[in-house]
């Protein structure tokens, strides 16, 4: 296997645990929109050890996308640069909300930074899905690897729909791990309710969005992809199933797979291209003609060989010792 591959598999790698990880962490944020002052605390307790280490997922996919596959990094910013810097945004409002809805205890005070939560989960949820859809739909990339398309053409109803669809998933994803973390019987049996009837939403948008994408791209062109795509409906299925029978640790795992799946399964269809191009199938970036030298892969290769591994150890690490559920009385932490 050449080192291109590797490093299309090891990114994809990476974007799977960024959407499982930070798909929750956008889903808690979601889940806290009308709810009371302390319910609110213990879902922000919830995340609160881990959400920056999930968000490393993120800079280390970028990271690894821009250093193994350069031209990819930079067509790939021009061409959702507006989409990214609104995300941008939304993240450091996100950020600095955790940090200082708790240094004051005025209820206005906490009330404006668990907006910045909300926010700051509920747009990059839904770009996040706009993009993915997009770079496997087509954009209009030209010969020389430019987009020359505007910001409306990102906002069409395929992709849209699969940021609805995103979007649906995480706060579906968010709400089973709630489910596993908080303590107050009433307050975790509620969210289970929600975490069914978001279950119910994701699947009607899912079919939605794999009807009109089935028109809009070739995402059905693989076996592979059905295959993985099909799992991924049986997972959404399973969780809501383990919702509905009170079972947290069922819904929750087969959520995380669920978007285990669907991330690969995007993935699989695109490969070996990482953007198409809807102007020629012959302008589109791919795993070589995007590609860092044979010299730098084999280098980043060495690095990750000996980095990853540490980072799998300590994240799973910080999770075990964070493993206990969420009290009322945790929220003076908040």
């Amino acid at each position: 296997m050449d080192l291109n591959i590797v490093w299309f598999i090891l990114i994809t790698v990476l974007f799977t645990g960024f959407f499982i990880l930070e798909g929750f962490d956008y889903g808690v944020g979601m889940m806290m929109l009308g709810r009371s002052k302390n319910e609110r605390s213990q879902f922000v307790r919830a995340i609160g050890p881990v959400w920056d280490g999930n968000e490393v997922w993120m800079i280390t996919a970028g990271g690894a996308t821009f250093a193994a596959f350069p031209h990819v990094y930079a067509t790939m910013f021009s061409t959702f640069y507006l989409a990214l810097f609104l995300m941008l945004l939304a993240l450091i409002m996100r950020g600095v909300a955790f940090e200082l809805r708790g240094k004051l205890q005025y209820s206005d005070w906490i009330n404006f930074w668990d907006f910045g939560i909300m926010f700051g989960s509920f747009v990059p949820a839904l770009l996040w899905g706009v993009a993915v859809v997009n770079l496997l739909r087509g954009l209009p990339i030209n010969f020389e690897m430019h987009y020359v398309g505007n910001f409306l053409d990102l906002l069409n109803p395929c992709a849209l729909l699969g940021g609805i669809f995103f979007l649906l998933l995480f706060a579906f994803h968010g709400a089973n791990f709630l489910a596993i973390k908080i303590a107050d019987r009433g307050l975790m049996q509620n969210v289970q309710k929600k975490s069914f009837c978001l279950g119910l939403a994701t699947l009607t948008a899912y079919v939605l969005f794999a009807a009109v994408a089935a028109v809009e791209t070739d995402i059905l062109a693989k076996l592979g992809t059905v295959i993985f795509l099909g799992l991924s409906i049986a997972a959404i299925i399973a969780s809501c199933a383990g919702s509905k029978a009170g079972n947290g640790c069922k819904a929750f795992v087969s959520s995380t797979l669920a978007i285990a799946f669907l991330t690969i399964g995007f993935f699989n269809a695109l490969f070996p291209r990482i953007m198409v191009s809807s102007i020629s199938p012959d302008f589109s970036l791919n795993i070589y003609n995007a590609a860092s030298t044979p010299h730098t892969l084999a280098l980043m290769t060495g690095a990750a060989a000996i980095f990853v591994p540490i980072v799998l150890i300590y994240q799973a690490w910080s999770y075990k010792v964070f493993k206990d559920r969420v009290t009322p009385a945790d929220v003076h932490y908040h």
